[in-house]
């Protein structure tokens, strides 16, 4: 079959009139037709996913144009994500490793970590202990470890399957020592200590927004993303027992997506801190220790 397409150019054009016609559905990385297109026309070629513009009028061998047609035809008929085609997702500067195993790294979380939870964490270099709960790919434990570099980490998470995805990106980030990864469900497989901080980007969609999730978004585990009749299954079992597992100083930090209503309508008797994010301020929330119920055990 001869190709009618020269450059990349022309191959970057063809892919955002294919995404667009097709009406796919964008958020696990980029947030529009022609990131994407640009995303994986860069990978598939093995050219500097940041450098577009000098490649742009560059003559391709029949091969390229076959491998990026390719990729493209896949992320149009199997709606597949453009993490899952290329096994790979960024988020600020980190690359991870993943597959269909856990759901692509995205957590608002992230941002905040970049910052240190500056001001809330007022002396990061004294954090010794971090639990990330639910941490599926181990993203934010990786990020935990570098904005808190005297920490021990404990990344727990109930899927098997997520927990060696997760032992891939630690080894890959050289950082074994210092995060230990544990099966199970939220606080089950720990010892008794205390943390200075728990974070977690838990299962919250609520089962209506399950029923009406687009097709990429399907293919990510389903253990991943349900959190029950109003997406707070999992964020009460948290709440119930965090001041258990932290220190009196410590901080629990939640990521609820579009859910705030729900935690609202939930756990409005506590004092609980929005936290500002890239999308605003809606979708993270900070409770102190002190503010939390102490459970007897």
């Amino acid at each position: 079959m001869q190709h009618s397409f020269l450059t990349v150019r022309d191959l970057l054009r063809y892919a955002v009139t294919r995404f667009s016609q097709a009406h796919l559905s964008f958020g696990h990385g980029n947030t529009n037709a022609y990131d994407e297109a640009a995303y994986l026309v860069l990978y598939t070629l093995h050219l500097p996913l940041d450098t577009l513009d000098p490649f742009l009028d560059a003559r391709l061998l029949y091969s390229e144009i076959s491998a990026v047609l390719d990729i493209i035809e896949r992320r149009v008929t199997e709606r597949l994500p453009a993490a899952y085609l290329t096994q790979e997702a960024w988020l600020h500067g980190y690359c991870f490793y993943v597959d269909n195993r856990v759901i692509i790294p995205r957590s608002l979380i992230s941002g905040l970590l970049l910052e240190r939870l500056w001001p809330w964490v007022n002396a990061p270099d004294a954090l010794t202990s971090v639990l990330d709960l639910c941490t599926g790919s181990g993203c934010l434990a990786i990020m935990a470890a570098d904005a808190f570099p005297c920490a021990k980490i404990d990344a727990i998470d109930l899927s098997t399957h997520a927990l060696q995805v997760a032992q891939r990106n630690i080894d890959n980030y050289n950082l074994h020592k210092r995060i230990m990864l544990l099966a199970g469900n939220l606080f089950e497989p720990l010892t008794p200590r205390r943390y200075n901080l728990i974070i977690s980007n838990p299962p919250y969609v609520n089962d209506e927004s399950m029923k009406n999730l687009t097709a990429e978004y399907c293919h990510e585990p389903k253990i991943a993303l349900s959190g029950g009749r109003d997406g707070m299954d999992i964020v009460r079992q948290i709440i119930d027992v965090a001041r258990n597992w932290l220190t009196n100083d410590g901080l629990l930090v939640i990521e609820i997506g579009n859910e705030r209503n729900y935690v609202e309508d939930m756990f409005g008797e506590f004092p609980l801190t929005w936290l500002p994010t890239d999308a605003g301020n809606d979708s993270v929330f900070l409770l102190r220790a002190e503010d939390l119920p102490l459970r007897k055990t």
